[in-house]
């Protein structure tokens, strides 16, 4: 698999909460890292994600804000 995106990490996927047309996806990178995504159930399905299968979160953004209170 090539990407463009330069932001890709491989990891396992811990846990995916379905709802009603979207999932939560969590996946475990490491270090006590984990990164969320939500993306379709058809997504899910179609990449055959289950939890502890091995996946890539892959991060294309054109800004990243960040806040202080």
């Amino acid at each position: 698999m090539k990407l463009s995106a330069k932001n890709q990490f491989k990891g396992k996927v811990i846990s995916i909460t379905k709802g009603v047309i979207n999932g939560i996806v969590v996946i475990d990178i490491g270090g006590g890292n984990k990164i969320t995504s939500t993306i379709s159930l058809q997504s899910i399905e179609e990449l055959g994600l289950r939890e502890g299968k091995e996946a890539y979160a892959i991060i294309k953004a054109t800004s990243v804000m960040v806040g202080v209170d």
